[in-house]
């Protein structure tokens, strides 16, 4: 039913019917990494170290990258394993579908002990690529050390999460997802500050309360998944890796992480950058980054209902319904964008108010938020070709647009201008300009499409 949903309903409608769900659990994602932030943020001064809000902000900035590789590679993997399993399914090849099911589960397992690794060996030397500051070192080293070691539940929660999203049960991964935020949001201040006769752990309370909100959520997907999934057989023996089917996991998997993970190389980047002009821009730029995850996770919410839209009707043939889905594709993610423009200008320092930090940091922040959103047109038209790319079967293009907007033309131009003696101020221009200048490659990138691939479908 679904399918022919997708040939016959009013894109419109449509549109919005399956964007909605999946706006709301991009929006849960970005709540996730703002509620850290905040609590983090009111951590109370000691007598050694004034402004601890602001180191611990900071710490969890320099962080927030690998968190995000973690999410990349787990988000990437889920969208191989959500395509190679829906097309099983649809070919009434149960067989491989199961296959598919238990290797996912075993990639996850394997993602788990990169991770795990990492967090034995690797946090100090990548925390030290970022700053020289000791207490930021220390903080930010004890949370991700936290974080990755029991990485465990963020790695599994994706897959069981795309294991049930493929066979069409999104209600029960919103009501897993739904759990693990409250649950982290709830033991975040008691964790951090010690309620309820729990001890007082500061930022290793955060990495705490994240991890165990992870669990939760993977605990009831797993549940779910093992309960209701009738789809596919679960019996261990379909647990045993297979190199063919891993490969084709990866085959679509691959540049889904890399589109991913290139946000977690620019936050680095910029990390490191903003590091060379001073502590409070690395705290502003934390700040402002879990702020306006809540506007660009509802593009690509946006930009997740549009994909298989356009994708189904252009392999349909239908090329009015391909023609409506680009276009309200891309008019509601600019609704969208717009919506975050005004929004973030008229209450700029009502939100960033929220975060107890030092008020140099605050002055910075409010600043680049009213800098960076002037750019949110042009990222919103981005992120629509993007997804419109991508359904058309274009995917190279689309990652050349990712690269281009978050590192080719980004960095260099922050690193530039983060040589002025203002640097402060005008780094942030950094932000609009790459994506004013990748929107005018992604207009001549369509054109090009239109040509080729739309244009020639039959009337």
């Amino acid at each position: 039913a679904e399918m022919n949903r997708m040939g016959t309903a009013p894109v419109r409608r449509l549109m919005l019917v399956m964007g909605f769900p999946m706006i709301i659990s991009m929006a849960l994602q970005a709540v996730y990494n703002i509620v850290d932030s905040y609590f983090v943020s009111c951590m109370k001064d000691t007598p050694a170290i004034q402004n601890m809000g602001d180191y611990a902000v900071n710490a969890l900035t320099l962080a927030f990258p690998v968190q995000m590789l973690m999410v990349a590679i787990g988000v990437g993997t889920g969208v191989g394993i959500n395509a190679l399993l829906s097309k099983s399914l649809g070919e009434g090849n149960r067989q491989k579908a199961s296959a598919i099911a238990g290797n996912s589960i075993f990639l996850g397992a394997c993602t788990y002990l990169v991770f795990l690794l990492f967090g034995i060996v690797g946090v100090d030397s990548y925390m030290k690529t970022q700053t020289t500051d000791l207490i930021i070192l220390e903080l930010g080293s004890s949370y991700l050390r936290i974080c990755t070691i029991c990485s465990f539940g963020v790695t599994m929660y994706l897959v069981f999460e795309k294991l049930l999203q493929a066979t069409g049960r999104t209600t029960l991964t919103t009501i897993a997802q739904i759990a693990g935020a409250l649950t982290n949001m709830i033991l975040d201040p008691i964790m951090i500050f010690g309620y309820l006769g729990c001890p007082a752990m500061g930022i290793e309370g955060a990495a705490y309360a994240t991890v165990i909100g992870q669990c939760v959520s993977f605990l009831l997907d797993a549940v779910f998944h093992f309960r209701y999934n009738r789809d596919v057989d679960t019996r261990p023996e379909y647990l045993r890796p297979q190199g063919r089917i891993i490969r084709q996991i990866y085959e679509v998997g691959f540049p889904a992480i890399l589109m991913q993970a290139l946000m977690s190389f620019m936050t680095y980047g910029v990390n490191i950058i903003l590091g060379l002009v001073s502590v409070s821009a690395v705290t502003a730029y934390g700040v402002y980054y879990k702020i306006q995850q809540f506007v660009f996770f509802a593009a690509f919410g946006m930009n997740n209902a549009m994909i298989p839209i356009i994708g189904f009707n252009y392999g349909l043939g239908d090329k009015k319904r391909v023609r409506e889905g680009i276009w309200y594709g891309m008019v509601d993610t600019l609704i969208i964008m717009a919506l975050g423009l005004i929004g973030l200008q008229i209450f700029a320092e009502q939100l960033v108010g929220i975060f107890s930090i030092s008020s140099e940091s605050r002055q910075v922040c409010i600043y680049a938020v009213r800098i960076i959103t002037t750019g949110y047109l042009f990222a919103g038209a981005n992120i629509a070709y993007q997804g419109i790319f991508q359904a058309l079967g274009n995917g190279v293009r689309s990652l050349i647009i990712s690269m281009l907007r978050l590192i080719v033309i980004a960095l260099p131009l922050a690193w530039m201008l983060s040589r002025f003696p203002n640097a402060q101020q005008i780094i942030w221009i950094a932000f609009p300009l790459a994506e004013a200048i990748a929107c005018v490659i992604s207009v001549f990138f369509m054109r090009t499409i239109e040509r080729t691939k739309i244009v020639v479908l039959p009337d």
